[in-house]
């Protein structure tokens, strides 16, 4: 290798380095500005407040539509066995009690679930808006057509999406069958497994390109949504060894301890989300600061 080879190469290295250390220090400045831990508890509170509200809902316009009565309690136990922690069981039997409440509502009623769900979207609208230092906020009209879109359009799309998921896993298990001959039991839960972690990527990505009041580069928002969705990961699998584990809050709160858990859990999602949105910014923003 020439001297001038090794020279340019020793050159983009330190060019890299500087570029990496340049990114981090960037990054855990904004983290320290945006103060990501109050903005999670935040929406944890609202979130708590708009849970069965939006759950509520999201039935509502499943039961509209008869083809999707199916997929509605398929995307609850897929939810249920994927996005909560070991002790989801005492908190999905709470949840169905309180919704299956919801049913028996008036219009007005109705009209609250509705109001309070979109509340948690405002929030959640709001918050993001902050870290990208956005301060043009949506119009009123533009936010209630995004909210609505998201509350009637957005289950309907899940369930779509989790009746092909289905189709799919069976036409492969078919075609692995009649062409090797052997039980694709490997090859359906390997499927399962990934499911859920193609799952979070799209929802973050989505998150983190279309609500900024910017334009969000893919390979930023793809970047910051696998950060969150493997940092989900493993909160997910570390709070279930906690609370199997040790049993504080059982201990603490007896029948009750459903409810400190989902608020901890709750928590813990909301600071994952805000640092992928974090790690989504800053891609985009360090070099304009340094």
């Amino acid at each position: 290798m020439e001297p001038s080879q090794i020279s340019s190469n020793q050159s983009s290295y330190a060019d890299r380095l500087d570029d990496s250390r340049r990114f981090i220090a960037y990054f855990w400045s904004k983290l320290a500005k945006d103060r990501i831990q109050l903005n999670a508890g935040s929406l944890s509170y609202m979130t708590l407040l708009s849970l069965v509200p939006l759950l509520g809902v999201m039935v509502a316009v499943f039961t509209a539509f008869p083809a999707f009565e199916q997929v509605s309690g398929q995307l609850e136990a897929f939810v249920f066995r994927n996005f909560v922690p070991a002790a989801g069981e005492q908190i999905q039997k709470s949840l169905q009690a309180f919704v299956a409440n919801t049913k028996q509502m008036t219009a007005f009623g109705i009209l609250f679930l509705v109001v309070v769900a979109m509340m948690l979207m405002a929030a959640v609208d709001r918050t993001i808006d902050d870290i990208w230092e956005n301060p043009h906020r949506r119009g009123i009209a533009n936010a209630f057509m995004l909210y609505w879109s998201v509350l009637t359009l957005g289950p309907l799309l899940i369930g779509a999406g989790l009746a092909a998921s289905s189709f799919l896993l069976a036409a492969a298990e078919e075609s692995v069958i009649s062409h090797v001959g052997l039980e694709s039991v490997g090859l359906q839960n390997g499927l399962l497994k990934v499911l859920p972690y193609l799952t979070s990527v799209l929802a973050f990505m989505m998150l983190y390109t279309l609500v900024p009041g910017e334009r969000v580069r893919f390979l930023h928002a793809l970047t910051g949504a696998v950060v969150a969705a493997v940092l989900f990961e493993l909160s997910k699998q570390l709070f279930a060894l906690y609370i199997t584990e040790f049993s504080t809050y059982e201990a603490l709160y007896g029948a009750l301890a459903a409810v400190p858990i989902l608020f901890i859990w709750v928590y813990l999602s909301w600071v994952v989300v805000l640092l992928g949105a974090e790690v989504t910014y800053c891609l985009g923003h360090y070099k304009e600061a340094g």
